[in-house]
């Protein structure tokens, strides 16, 4: 088995800083990740643009240069490609970390193609995997989708966004835009305040306007072929629909992280345990860096307030090394 200093999970924008720090500072690393580059942000909506700058979401202070100060995904994909690239990091891609077993002064990490030895291991893996699910009738449908990427499919289509995020919000806008027939099931009271200050005025006008119809206060029932059932203020209502699209926020894979040791608050946080100063867990040399340190509290990290940690983390691998 081949044995690196460090073992770093998940291939985003966080997970290349760390190796970027690591290549740096003269360790040995390896970055896998189960899919492509920036996996996560592959799978954002094609027309996505950033809530962050350009410059925020620079890593190891590489500029980052967008046509407009708000780059797109696009964009993003070019430029975090680019320092792959460029830098000739050691990356796996399309390779699963599928176990992590703890040896007495290493890890094993176990992959679907091969196995490797880290000192040190840095779980980066973000959230973007796992949906929160509506646990409704009808949820497994073929109409139903958690993810969102082209608006062009659903035109013509009468289409039920669930939730009030960026991701519903901008859905329910660009499928609007091409033709849909729109309705939006908020569980609150109002469109979500951390919906992109740009994009929330404009939601707002074309429900005022009676473009795009919204229920709020309310949550969905069940699904069917060809309707779906909500609860809107104390009654239950069937709408004609094609398509649901149920764009109700994402989780970390707190599974893979108990798996592996490291312990979970037991509130609605669900917030795993580390050092804010060096984010090590619990478990001794093992990392967290980017969101995935939020727990369900998905809005707290970004990757323009995460991008500190490849730097904590080496410092804190290098300042043990030096000891030894």
């Amino acid at each position: 088995m081949e044995k690196f200093d460090v073992v770093i999970i998940g291939g985003g924008p966080i997970g290349i800083a760390c190796g970027l720090e690591a290549q740096k500072k003269g360790l040995s690393y390896i970055i896998l990740e189960k899919g492509p580059i920036v996996n996560s942000l592959f799978n954002y909506p094609a027309n996505m643009q950033f809530f962050s700058s350009s410059e925020r979401l620079e890593i190891d202070e590489i500029p980052f240069i967008s046509k407009e100060a708000k780059p797109k995904r696009d964009e993003a994909l070019e430029y975090y490609r680019r320092i792959v690239t460029s830098n000739k990091l050691n990356i796996h891609l399309f390779e699963k970390v599928t176990n992590v077993e703890k040896q007495p002064d290493s890890f094993v990490v176990i992959t679907n193609k091969k196995e490797y030895v880290g000192t040190n291991v840095i779980v980066a893996t973000g959230f973007y995997d796992i949906p929160n699910t509506l646990n409704v009738p009808g949820e497994d449908l073929e109409k139903v989708s958690h993810y969102y990427n082209n608006p062009h499919y659903y035109a013509g289509q009468k289409v039920v966004v669930v939730g009030a995020s960026n991701s519903a919000i901008d859905a329910a806008l660009e499928c609007w835009r091409k033709g849909a027939e729109v309705t939006l099931v908020v569980r609150g009271p109002e469109i979500g305040q951390r919906v992109k200050y740009w994009v929330r005025p404009d939601i707002i006008n074309r429900i005022e306007e009676g473009s795009i119809k919204a229920y709020f206060n309310s949550t969905v029932k069940a699904i069917y072929p060809e309707s779906i059932e909500i609860n809107t203020e104390g009654n239950t209502i069937s709408i004609p629909n094609d398509f649901v699209l149920a764009l109700t926020g994402y989780k970390p894979n707190f599974n893979f992280l108990e798996k592996l040791g490291i312990n979970i608050s037991d509130d609605s946080k669900r917030l795993p345990e580390y050092d804010q100063e060096t984010m090590e867990t619990n478990i001794k040399n093992l990392y967290l860096a980017g969101v995935i340190c939020g727990g369900m509290e998905t809005h707290k990290w970004f990757i323009e307030n995460s991008r500190i940690h490849a730097k904590m983390i080496v410092a804190n691998i290098l300042k043990k090394k030096a000891k030894n």
